[in-house]
């Protein structure tokens, strides 16, 4: 028996009047409020108009919780279109079930949108938010632990998690405790956050250099952390889906990070603002 775990909440969601608030929605309300927070205040500090990063922001974040939910339905279907599925389901995000893959390749390409618009070079805004990024993935994960979700094999370590039986797997409902992967990704998350922002700093990371090192390091977590869950998944050469995505990822990133340091020679744009206005001048708006 463990006698030292964490709990799980004992309700998802509150009541404010006759709204009721789910502990996930808020979780991802909270972290996309970091994220534009520390991310305007990472490109105010380079020269840009803190107030850019909102209005970007407006184009990334429909974006990627559009393509984070796709991403999650094309991936884990059979609740939604497989035998006894609802598809109607696919469309309730606040029951949770949204891919960080998904959310980074939509949100990039609203980013994208709102950089032409405001004539800001997509690897310079990248370099900017990446942190906040991390940090707001970092909040969102709890509100995997609302849900009771997001957690890995059975464990009775002092920092388990307990979960209530309607959320076990079948294979161990009589055990009550498990590990709490979301709460090693959202620390882990913490860390890349300091990681970054650290080497931003120390090694004047630009062209996208700065995002690539958070995808670097954010994916080399997420393999171990994938490799911890027991929900069901598609699996690929004995690998979780997810596990291959990140590997991949890993990869790219890194590659990417070492292409570009060798060309740049450690160059760096302290003030973004004639990047701004070299933009503007050939078509975007400013705001």
């Amino acid at each position: 028996m463990n006698l030292a775990y964490i709990p799980s909440p004992s309700v998802g969601e509150i009541h404010l009047g006759p709204m009721p608030l789910r502990g996930y929605s808020l979780m991802v309300i909270l972290g996309i409020a970091a994220a534009i927070w520390l991310g305007g205040r990472r490109w105010a500090a380079r020269g840009g108009e803190r107030a850019a990063v909102a209005d970007i922001a407006l184009w990334a974040v429909p974006f990627g919780l559009v393509g984070a939910r796709l991403y999650h339905v094309v991936t884990s279907s059979a609740p939604y279109f497989g035998d006894g599925g609802d598809p109607v389901k696919a469309l309730y995000v606040w029951d949770g079930g949204i891919g960080i893959w998904g959310a980074i390749a939509g949100g990039a390409v609203g980013a994208w949108i709102g950089c032409r618009r405001h004539g800001i070079p997509l690897s310079a805004f990248a370099d900017a938010v990446a942190p906040g990024i991390a940090l707001g993935q970092a909040i969102g994960r709890w509100g995997n632990w609302f849900n009771q979700e997001l957690y890995g094999r059975a464990t009775t370590l002092p920092w388990a998690l307990e979960i209530d039986p309607a959320y076990r797997p079948e294979a161990t409902s009589d055990l009550a405790t498990y590990h709490p992967a979301f709460l090693y990704e959202s620390l882990w998350c913490l860390g890349v956050v300091a990681l970054v922002v650290w080497a931003d700093r120390r090694f004047h990371l630009d062209r996208g250099r700065t995002f690539a090192l958070y995808a670097a390091a954010y994916t080399a977590g997420r393999f171990w952390i994938e490799y911890l869950r027991v929900d069901e998944a598609h699996h690929v050469l004995g690998l979780r889906l997810n596990d291959w995505t990140a590997l991949l990822v890993f990869a790219a990133a890194a590659a990417y990070l070492v292409a570009k340091s060798r060309r740049t020679g450690g160059r760096y744009p302290e003030d973004v603002s004639p990047l701004q206005r070299e933009g503007a001048d050939t078509g975007g708006t400013s705001s």
